[in-house]
Order: structure tokens, then C-alpha cells, then sequence
């Protein structure tokens, strides 16, 4: 019997930060037998560009017995942080967060914003095709 591999992002689905601070998001991928050659961060669809005019954004990848884990790292966030965020290994599958970078809101206010839930199901199916895309395009 064959199980897919399956990245997790360590914490809620949705993740609140203050605008100057640091979005830190950790990806663990429990792959013993064969590491991830890769992981790749999103925001959105495109590739989370670490050598960006923006700055500041780095990654920590660490293979260990216990598997491996990807931390991404973007320091002084702004509002254009805010997003979709995608883990993807190159042999797991995906795993999403939604980031919120707040400019002095109360995060239960946002929770009954425009993320509903119908809303976060449509973005995880669009981030599922994306990630077979990806895949099939290899």
C-alpha cells in the first residue's frame, strides 16, 4: 500500500501578524525514506522570490531523521504580505496558510470577513490544481 506524502504548516490555517513584524511560517514534511529534493514556498501562484528588490525574506531548510522542515521567514510585513501561502515539497503533497498583516485591526474582527469558509474551500481547490499542474509539468 502506497500513502502520498503530506506537508503540514505547523499552527492555525489562518495566521494574524502585526505590519512591521515577521510572518514566520514552518513546513514539516514527514518523508523518512526519501527527503524532499525541494520545497518551494507560494504566495499566491507565483514563487515566493527570496533575491526580491523587497528584501528581507529568507528560508531555512533543515532534513533531519525525523523529516524535514521548511521555515520561511519575511521580515517587516506590509499589507502586501498578506495572502495565500503554499509549502511544496517536491515529493508531498501541498499545505496552505492564510496570512492576515494587520495595519492596527483586532483579528476577530477580520474572522467574518471575506475568508469564509466557502471562500478558503475555493482557494485550497485552486491551490490543490496548481499544485498538480506543477507536478504534471515536470
Amino acid at each position: 500500500m502506497f500513502i502520498t506524502a503530506q506537508a503540514l504548516i505547523l499552527g492555525a490555517e489562518d495566521v494574524y501578524v502585526k505590519k512591521g513584524s515577521t510572518i514566520s511560517l514552518m513546513c514539516s514534511v514527514n518523508v523518512h525514506s526519501s527527503p524532499p529534493g525541494s520545497v518551494r514556498w507560494y504566495q499566491g501562484n507565483t514563487v515566493v522570490d527570496f533575491e526580491s528588490s523587497r528584501g528581507g525574506i529568507s528560508l531555512e531548510t533543515e532534513k533531519t531523521e525525523s523529516g524535514t522542515t521548511s521555515k520561511l521567514l519575511v521580515t517587516k510585513a506590509s499589507l502586501a504580505d498578506s495572502g495565500n501561502y503554499t509549502c511544496l515539497p517536491s515529493n508531498a503533497n501541498p499545505a496552505s496558510v492564510f496570512v492576515h498583516v494587520l495595519n492596527g485591526e483586532h483579528p476577530a474582527a477580520m474572522q467574518h470577513g471575506e475568508h469564509s469558509a466557502s471562500s478558503k474551500l475555493l482557494t485550497r481547490s485552486w491551490i490543490t490544481m496548481f499544485a498538480l499542474l506543477v507536478i504534471l509539468t515536470r
